[in-house]
């Protein structure tokens, strides 16, 4: 039987060149649709951690203007994370149009304060998200200086408007009545003012009158007779009354005022029930409005009296003290005298009383 026959070299040649050629085509054929494929795989995967930072800064703007709207230049922006006191704080400076920009801001929770010179300190809180571009807008700042001037200022010449006003209230236009106020919403007085007030009330006529009535009772009545008879006796009487309305007036409505900020004037309430109005006046006399516009024990009205019934004992005849009696007993008669004084006020003396104004609860 016969041997095939051996293919020589070159028809071997002959038959891989056509598969070498159908091979060849088929690979670029493959990596044509390949390379797409691989592309678009890429781009549905998710980014990698450092690709996905770089697509998603978080940042904060916003821009300082003064309350005018003129941009602020300069002001220092301060970015801390309340919740991870150990970060550094970031930092930055608002341009010349007032813009600032504070990016790759940790996410969580952040406060920023904005600090420039001449102005009160702003602060702003909030949170923020990993990628997200918080704009806080415009932020006013307010000036720190002229603000608390002009407020002071202000309460000032608005109390003195009333002390003016007051000062011109009289029963019948002879009387003093400057301790009402007929409109609750007046400013406090200051120290000069309560001191004012009270000097204006013991050196007014009727203060003198008043003490000269008084002694002429007493004088009637033989009341403290260690003083005796005659212009001696009525004398004693006279400046021992002058000098209890004297105390009295400075201490309860000057010096412990000023010391423990309160208002010593009655403060008119004018509407409601005859019975509420009554409470609040007799309340009154144990009450009062402190400096900070709020109700509180009455200090300066009590230690008033009750200091001004001590300095009795040092005028009043020997006989006739007794020490903490008397001191006990001129304290009772002060407050009852304020209560007394209250509901006059409240019920009778503002039909009779010129210049007065306003009739709003306290």
């Amino acid at each position: 039987m016969p041997r095939p026959h051996s293919p020589t070299p070159g028809a071997a040649s002959k038959r891989l060149l056509p598969l070498l050629v159908v091979l060849l085509v088929s690979a670029l054929l493959v990596s044509g649709f390949a390379l797409p494929l691989a592309a678009q795989q890429a781009a549905e995967l998710p980014d990698s951690p450092s690709a996905q930072t770089a697509a998603q800064a978080t940042s904060i703007t916003g821009v300082v203007t003064d309350e005018d709207g003129a941009a602020v230049a300069g002001a220092s922006i301060a970015l801390m994370h309340p919740d991870r006191p150990a970060m550094a704080a970031q930092k930055t400076v608002s341009g010349a149009d007032g813009g600032f920009a504070l990016n790759d801001v940790a996410p969580g929770a952040f406060q920023v304060s904005i600090t420039a010179v001449g102005f009160s300190v702003q602060s702003l809180s909030g949170t923020i998200a990993q990628g997200q571009q918080d704009a806080l807008g415009t932020i006013r700042l307010r000036a720190s200086v002229n603000i608390g001037v002009n407020v002071s200022s202000n309460t000032e010449q608005m109390a003195e408007i009333e002390v003016r006003h007051e000062e011109k209230q009289r029963v019948l236009g002879i009387i003093p009545n400057y301790y009402i106020v007929y409109d609750g919403s007046t400013a406090p007085l200051d120290t000069k003012q309560k001191y004012r007030l009270a000097w204006r009330t013991a050196i007014d006529p009727t203060s003198f009158l008043g003490a000269g009535v008084i002694a002429g009772i007493e004088q009637g009545a033989n009341t403290f007779p260690a003083y005796g008879q005659g212009a001696a006796g009525y004398a004693k009487r006279f400046g021992a009354a002058y000098a209890d309305g004297f105390s009295a007036n400075l201490l309860s409505n000057a010096v412990f005022p000023a010391l423990f900020k309160q208002d010593p004037r009655y403060f008119y309430k004018g509407t409601g029930s005859v019975r509420s109005r009554a409470a609040y006046a007799i309340a009154n006399s144990v009450v009062c409005k402190g400096d900070n516009g709020r109700w509180q024990l009455c200090y300066s009205g009590i230690l008033g009296s009750l200091a001004a019934g001590g300095i009795s004992n040092l005028y009043y005849p020997a006989a006739d003290r007794n020490g903490v009696g008397l001191t006990l007993e001129n304290t009772a008669l002060g407050i009852a005298g304020g209560a007394a004084s209250n509901l006059f006020e409240e019920f009778l003396l503002k039909k009779f009383t010129t210049h007065s104004h306003g009739q709003t609860h306290p």
